[in-house]
Formats: structure tokens, sequence, C-alpha cells
């Protein structure tokens, strides 16, 4: 484990030093990261997760689901919401859920995943403006959500 471990942080160090020598290049702005996981008892989820220190930041856990945050770490857990486990990017927020000016609308994320070839599974309304989401898959099958709230 030990082993994994050090090869992952020794990966992660080589990835952010070459993203450092690609800073001339603009990277697609998707906002900020939660994970949003699928649970079967949303009480006990909230009661594990208090216990590594995630705290309350947004929800309702008599509707399901909730926001959970430790440092810059986000979680949301939601009973009978999702399908799956899935990545989600908020365009127009950063980690504390606050606004960011200028943003990458969703609608402009969808137009340029698609000139790069990319399959958008559920896409935006191109013709109105405001909250949107778009849905796409990686090939593991894993979901990404795209969710811009304004």
């Amino acid at each position: 484990m030990k082993k994994i471990l050090f090869s992952f942080q020794l990966i992660s160090q080589l990835a952010f030093a070459q993203e450092n020598n690609t800073s001339n290049q603009k990277n697609m702005e998707l906002g900020a990261f939660s994970i949003s996981l699928k649970v079967k008892d949303i009480k006990k989820s909230v009661e594990f997760y208090k216990k590594l220190g995630f705290t309350y930041k947004a929800g309702n856990i008599d509707q399901n689901w909730i926001v959970l945050k430790n440092g810059s770490t986000v979680i949301g857990l939601f009973q009978g919401f999702i399908e799956e486990n899935t990545l989600t990017f908020n365009p127009g927020w950063d980690q504390s859920a606050s606004e960011v000016n200028p943003f990458t609308d969703v609608r402009e994320i969808q137009k340029k995943l698609k000139e790069k070839g990319m399959k958008v599974d559920r896409e935006a309304n191109e013709t109105t403006k405001g909250p949107e989401y778009i849905v796409l898959t990686d090939p593991d099958g894993n979901s990404i959500l795209i969710d811009q709230h304004r």
C-alpha cells in the first residue's frame, strides 16, 4: 500500500509540474469540483462523514440530500436522487460556492467538448441563458455532471 501511495504522490507531483510548464495553454474552466455520492441511508452516511471532519454546507437531510465540506473538499450525499456516484463541476462557483466572474458558461463548455469530438449524453439548451447542465460519461463509465446554477 505504501508503494501505491508513493507512486500516486510521485505521479501527482509530475502532473502538477507539467501543468505549470503548460501555463500558456488555455484550460477549460469547469468551476468548483465535488463528488456526488449515491447513498443507501443518508443519516448513517452523514454520521460517518462528520466523523471524518466534514461539516454541513447546504441541503436538507429530510429531503434526502446534503452537501458536506472538509477544507476545500466538497461531497454531496444523495439518497434516491442519482443512479450512480458522479463527478460534479459547477461553472461560476469556487469551492466555497461563491460566485466567480467571469466564468465559462456550460453552453460554451458543451460547444468546446463537441468540437473536440466528445459525446455529451445530456445536452444543454443552447438557446437559453442561466442555470443549465450537461452530462457526459468518461471511458470507464463514470458520470460527469457539469451543473451551472446561475
